[in-house]
């Protein structure tokens, strides 16, 4: 497994659960990591990909937060430190969670959005 393949769990995990919570067809990826070709690199970096924003969002307000930003990390890796710049430089107003799995992160996106079937996901 490699942190790729994690998050490609997940999204399958909510492409499962869609029908019964419409709300999940709205998180999303940002392609921001892993290597590329040069030319697509600059090409990306133009387009207004930032170095440090984190894997995925979720863009549904819960409460006083404005939605949920999960960095994916696989394991003993940690938070750079643009990933951590960027989360100092969004601040407060989201709600952040580091996540190690797809089940992992199922449960966290479960608990944000109040959706027990995500919460009850066995890691």
């Amino acid at each position: 497994m490699s942190e790729h393949d994690e998050q490609v769990a997940l999204f399958q995990l909510l492409a499962l659960h869609e029908a019964c919570y419409p709300l999940l067809k709205w998180v999303f990826a940002i392609p921001n990591g892993g290597k590329r070709h040069p030319a697509v690199a600059v090409k990306m970096k133009a387009e207004g990909v930032k170095a440090g924003a984190w894997d995925i969002f979720v863009p549904v307000p819960i409460d006083d937060k404005c939605g949920l930003w999960i960095e994916m990390k696989y394991g003993k890796n940690g938070l750079t430190e643009n990933q951590e710049a960027f989360r100092e430089g969004v601040g407060e107003a989201y709600a952040w969670a580091v996540c190690t799995s797809a089940e992992q992160a199922a449960q966290v996106i479960g608990e944000y959005l109040g959706i027990e079937a995500l919460k009850e996901i066995e890691t």
